[in-house]
């Protein structure tokens, strides 16, 4: 028994240490092919770590290393994401931090294009899809993914969403500071960013799911056998064409654990009638799985 659960461990941790680095390696790729090069500013902590840059230039001589001031400005969100999230999402973050980083210092800055707009969508393309990866995976691209999932925690919102919110800051910021040229672009690269974000982490999209079926009890023990979902039952509903009973099933599941559905409905009921309802906004309580 404790070889399997040493033998899961490890296979657990090679699995997000190759997400890890695959997140670190499309960061860096989009920081210095297309946000430095092309002045382009990032969202959240990677965002603000570029204008500490570019401003200790202008202040000092000197430009303080984004690598650096990118790990040293995520060191108190370490903390928070101990204390709200779980230790060992921390940990892993903090492996994604450092590698993140040190991708960021090891890969010499290429001027593939020089046109923000290209800069603009291309970074926060490749940006987007790293944190998505990430989150999808169980691992936090550090900054503001901390913030951000607490707050989705309690208040249901997209990761995407509640990024751009808080990156209206950094965009004024940008403006103020180098020019209202780059608060445009960085605008337009915050939103692929996001959008991009949200539509690769896919465990956040919430699903309202109707099942009119004549086999209830086989189709509630498929879908609760394959995940875990409280279901709502409808007895005694009657088809409008032949007037036969039949019972109404209604779940939420997220876009994720669509196929685990499909594979339930296909054994328990191919002829249930499933009717599917996207992006529905949840109040209340929605299990969601433990990032400890």
């Amino acid at each position: 028994m404790k070889k399997i659960v040493d033998s899961w461990l490890y296979n657990d941790f090679t699995a997000k240490l190759s997400v890890a680095i695959v997140y670190a390696l499309l960061s860096s790729i989009a920081i210095n092919f297309f946000y430095q090069p092309g002045h382009i500013y990032s969202s959240g902590i990677t965002g603000l770590a570029q204008v500490i840059t570019t401003l200790s230039k202008d202040s000092i001589g000197f430009g303080l290393p984004v690598s650096v001031t990118l790990y040293l400005l995520n060191i108190p969100l370490f903390l928070v994401a101990w204390r709200k999230i779980g230790k060992k999402f921390t940990i892993f973050t903090i492996i994604t931090v450092t590698l993140a980083s040190l991708f960021i210092q090891i890969i010499p800055q290429t001027e593939l294009t020089t046109d923000p707009i290209i800069c603009a969508i291309f970074g926060g393309g490749i940006m987007g899809f790293g944190v998505g990866f990430a989150l999808k995976n169980g691992l936090s691209s550090g900054g503001l993914d901390i913030i951000s999932i607490t707050i989705r925690k309690k208040t249901g919102r997209t990761i995407g969403s509640i990024s751009i919110y808080f990156n209206a800051v950094i965009i004024l910021l940008a403006g103020v500071l180098f020019g209202w040229q780059y608060m445009f672009y960085s605008a337009l690269s915050i939103f692929v960013s996001g959008k991009v974000t949200d539509a690769v982490f896919t465990k956040q999209k919430k699903m309202q799911v109707m099942i009119v079926t004549k086999c209830p009890d086989e189709v509630i023990e498929n879908i609760q056998g394959n995940m875990r979902r409280g279901i709502t039952i409808i007895h005694e509903a009657e088809g409008a064409f032949k007037h036969d009973k039949q019972t109404v099933l209604l779940t939420i599941v997220t876009r994720f654990e669509l196929p685990l559905l499909e594979t339930a409905m296909k054994k328990a009921d191919p002829q249930a009638f499933v009717s599917i309802s996207d992006n529905v906004k949840i109040l209340g309580h929605f299990y969601e799985e433990s990032l400890q």
